[in-house]
């Protein structure tokens, strides 16, 4: 079925077609959510009207889709539209192999660059169990800075129906075996390069990978088939019967590389190559120079040179004679290098029963020596410090207790501590790797962080803020944090920083804007508080390897270039070595690491977008989506007292602006416009206007505005402060507002009481005073009753972060309503009950009122229902009624891909001096 530009699968807008065959047409289609092109391969209409091969598909595709490596183009997703179903694929740009094979042979130099990163990628779909089964020069992309894509891996069995009956006949080259005609396992293939086990219709295995890898090869290096016919019956009967013409091989040619195309080529599979990794190393032997020897004859193949050969053959002689003296004289100096270690990639489980924290943050870190992975484990809010010695089984919980709050861990540089975040006290801390108690280090205001390095000089250079604020540093023997960076005119946040060797730079990412990556930059700053400069553009999470390159994260891959320590500069050209790590747009974080001795530490997935949808969440946990309400980048939300309107927050186009959106019909409206970041806006009692928090004053604070519900008129100043003021609830009367101020130092936020007065039209407010607030103590996000005789607030003052009751205006004690650590609470107004989020789940809890005594009964969760985790802000409110709920729908963290494993990359240095010239200094 033909789809016309213009035509929309999902988020997906074709625009155009890029080709089609037995597998089904692929057009260029246009992401709308996350922005960027991608490929949507249409199945055939006789694969989409078999359900039980749709669902078998589907099975399959969820299984491709944790394929993640830098040579195999990745899968999205999977679309139904109707009876549209679509695989939606990673657009890879450029000619296939056969297009270039079609212009003539590929000289050897070049050829084997690409044979190599062919046989990596099938080494490692083999290593999780995944053959591609339909490998072929068509199937193969290769990209204008070098890497090579194999493309649609698994699809042939993926295509395979489940009742065993046959396919109708391709167009394409791409057939049926003979199989097909039996009507029983049926295996899609391309006749040229079938194994012959797959043209006698027996199953396939990697053996059969390989044989069609050495077909490529065999065709890369001649231009021609390796096996070849008139017609799919005469191409069958070459591969089951005939040999290629090793003559045609070019000379001269180093023995093992002949020696390895007889072997993947071996019609027996029993005496075939038996896996990937042995082609790889051969080929890698004769990249790297360590296979010296050449064959300058056909002997090998039971045949003489042929005469045009003799000048090529005498050529040969005189190189393999120089290449041999040149290897003489290399091995006896004394200063030669040992040669490179070919990297290796490895599939790793953590070792526990738990999975990495769902955070926009840092879960993870490597140890100095690349012995050992520090990680969270749980749920938001709940993170498990874990330690994984590589040379164990298992992991080691290291801080004690069901909950920690642990995010954000980081290893000194002796690798015998490991520092981290608690929410739960929100303290950074450190603890030894043998275990024991955590040593608290200093308060931070916000949990998660944005990233902590710490130094040679034994300081610790860190973000404390998840959402904005410049770079802290603090002794790791405890203290009073310093700052030390200074936003620029445009920038909003300085997050993951690195100390570099010597102490005396760090290394962070700049935030330019809200909305994360646009406008990203990496910034090298002299230690404590000197100049800056940026190094690298539309770029983040920048790290600095002893190697001399500065790897980082970019669209969801990470590449390396040269850099200079001592210029603090980039000298060469950027590559990539790593595609498919997950990688957040908000934060600019990227889940891997590097050690010290080049061993790096990644998670597959995605890069991950920040939009979500709204939707209606009743106490069964019935979800149903807000019309007219598109995902977008919200938070805080919060019905209008007449519960037809709902306030909420949501970023766009670099900007956090507050919207009101009538739920009834579906219409949106944008109540601020202006260059900076509102948020949290609250209802005044009649519906009438909003207090909001603004930057609109100050960029690196927010202070609280009004502004007329209707979008009419000017905003209005409430407040002045340096601080950072969080609006939280408007009392019933419409004489108070509450809201949270959080202190300069970061350690500690108060309560705060605007006293407020109508003028008219208009608003005007008092001398705020501190409801409550004290040193160490972080109390936040107040609320006032229905009756406005008491405060919901969450706070640490009991060591973790609670949902706390007072009298308002006091005097009185406090009530704990939480039992296993809460925050964001929030009144009904129909019914005795509080809700607030736990981790990722919603709570409740009921009470009454005796007098100015407060009782309240054990909580209880909402539903089953989790809510996506985002924390810092809320992402539900109560709806006047107290039956329903608007939450966040949608986990936006999470991905198909398990996160109970991460890759682990060995010998990265050397790979990257084999492929990239090192500015670094001998």
């Amino acid at each position: 079925m033909a789809l016309a530009p213009g035509t929309r699968l999902g988020p997906y807008k074709v625009t155009a077609l890029l080709g089609a065959g037995g597998m089904g047409e692929v057009y260029k289609a246009r992401d709308t959510k996350l922005d960027r092109d991608v490929a949507l391969k249409i199945l055939p209409d006789a694969f989409a009207l078999d359900g039980d091969r749709i669902a078998r598909f589907r099975r399959e595709a969820q299984v491709l889709a944790s394929l993640n490596h830098p040579n195999i183009a990745a899968i999205y997703g999977f679309e139904d539209n109707g009876s549209t179903h679509a695989l939606v694929l990673e657009l890879v740009e450029g000619p296939t192999l056969a297009d270039r094979i079609a212009t003539g042979p590929i000289p050897f130099d070049e050829a084997l660059p690409i044979a190599r990163q062919i046989a990596e990628a099938l080494e490692s779909a083999h290593e999780q169990g995944i053959i591609h089964r339909d490998l072929k020069p068509a199937n193969i992309k290769l990209r204008d800075d070098g890497t090579v894509k194999v493309l649609d891996f698994g699809l042939a069995k993926a295509m395979e129906p489940a009742s065993g009956l046959s396919p109708a006949p391709p167009e394409a080259e791409t057939i049926t075996t003979p199989a097909q005609m039996t009507a029983t396992g049926v295996i899609l293939g391309t006749a040229a390069y079938m194994s012959p086990e797959q043209a006698k219709g027996r199953p396939a295995d990697k053996r059969s990978d390989i044989w069609a890898f050495g077909c490529v090869l065999y065709e890369i290096l001649t231009g021609r088939h390796a096996f070849a016919g008139d017609d799919v019956a005469d191409t069958l009967a070459s591969v089951l019967k005939g040999q290629p013409d090793w003559t045609a091989l070019p000379l001269p040619m180093p023995s093992s590389i002949h020696r390895l195309l007889r072997r993947c080529l071996e019609k027996d599979r029993k005496r075939r190559l038996s896996d990937m990794a042995d082609a790889r190393l051969d080929i890698d032997d004769v990249l790297n120079g360590s296979q010296a020897g050449f064959d300058t004859s056909q002997s090998a193949a039971g045949t003489v040179a042929p005469q045009h050969h003799v000048e090529r053959l005498w050529a040969a002689v005189a190189i393999a004679m120089g290449v041999g003296l040149i290897a003489t004289i290399t091995a006896w100096r004394p200063w030669r290098q040992a040669p490179a270690t070919p990297s290796q990639r490895l599939s790793v489980e953590l070792g526990t029963n738990g999975t990495l924290l769902p955070t926009d943050g840092e879960p993870l870190a490597i140890s100095p020596d690349g012995g050992m992975l520090a990680f969270v484990t749980g749920g938001s809010g709940e993170g498990q410090l874990q330690l994984r010695r590589f040379a164990d089984l298992q992991a080691l919980g290291l801080v004690a207790g069901n909950r920690s709050g642990a995010n954000g861990p980081f290893f000194s540089p002796d690798g015998q501590w490991i520092g981290f975040f608690s929410s739960l006290d929100r303290r950074l801390k450190k603890i030894s790797i043998a275990g024991g108690s955590a040593v608290p280090i200093c308060d931070c205001f916000s949990s998660p962080s944005r990233g902590a390095s710490w130094g040679d000089d034994g300081y610790i250079v860190f973000s404390p803020d998840p959402q904005r604020g410049p770079l802290f540093r603090v002794s790791s023997a405890g203290g009073t944090p310093e700052r030390i960076s200074t936003l620029g005119e445009r920038e909003v946040a300085h997050r993951w920083p690195q100390v570099l060797p010597g102490a005396k730079t760090v290394l962070f990412t700049s935030v330019e804007v809200s909305s994360g990556l646009d406008g990203a930059k990496i910034v090298a700053q002299s230690l404590p508080s000197g100049p800056s400069r940026v190094v690298l553009r539309d770029a983040y999470y920048g790290r600095y390897l002893r190697s001399g390159h500065l790897v980082y994260a970019q669209e969801g891959s990470i590449f390396a270039v040269p850099f200079n320590l001592e210029r603090l500069e980039i000298t060469g050209q950027a590559i990539p070595i790593v595609q498919g790590v997950r990688t957040f747009t908000r934060s600019a974080a990227s889940w891997f690491d590097v050690s010290e001795t080049g061993t790096l530490v990644y998670v597959p997935g995605q890069q991950t977008a920040n939009e979500a949808p709204m939707a209606w969440l009743d106490r069964k946990g019935v979800s149903t989506p807000l019309q007219s309400m598109p995902p977008s980048d919200w938070g805080w939300p919060q019905f209008a007292p007449t519960g037809d309107r709902l306030a909420f927050s949501k970023s766009d186009n670099g900007f956090t602006h507050v919207w009101i959106y009538e739920w009834a019909s579906g219409s949106m409206t944008r109540l601020t416009a202006e260059p900076s970041d509102d948020t949290t806006a609250i209802w005044s009692p009649d519906g009438h206007s909003v207090v909001f928090s603004s930057s609109r004053g100050d960029k690196e604070s927010l202070n609280l505005y009004w502004k007329s519900a209707d979008a009419s008129g000017d905003a209005g100043r409430l407040t002045k402060s340096g601080n950072t003021q969080r609006a939280g609830s408007w009392h019933p009367s419409g004489k108070y507002v509450a809201f949270y101020e959080l202190a300069s130092s970061g350690r500690q936020s108060a309560i705060m009481i605007l006293p407020m007065e109508k003028n008219g039209p208009s608003w005007k407010a008092g001398t705020p005073t501190p409801f409550l607030g004290q040193d160490r103590i972080l109390a936040l996000n107040p609320t006032f009753s229905p009756d406005g005789r008491w405060l919901a607030y969450e706070s640490n003052e009991t060591g973790e972060t609670e949902v706390f009751v007072r009298p308002f205006p006091g005097p009185g004690g406090r009530y704990q309503v939480s039992m296993s650590g809460g925050s964001m609470p929030v009144w009904s107004r129909t019914r005795n009950e509080l809700v607030f989020q736990t981790g990722r789940r919603l709570m409740v809890a009921s009470y009454k009122t005796e007098g100015n005594s407060f009782h309240v009964d054990p909580p209880h969760p909402w539903s089953n229902t989790m809510i996506g985790p985002r924390p810092g802000r809320r992402f539900f409110d109560l709806h006047p009624d107290g039956d329903r709920l608007v939450v966040n729908a949608l986990d936006t963290l999470s991905t198909t891909v398990p996160t109970d494993k991460v890759v682990l990359v060995t010998n990265l240095f050397d790979e990257l001096r084999r492929v990239a010239v090192s500015s670094r200094k001998n």
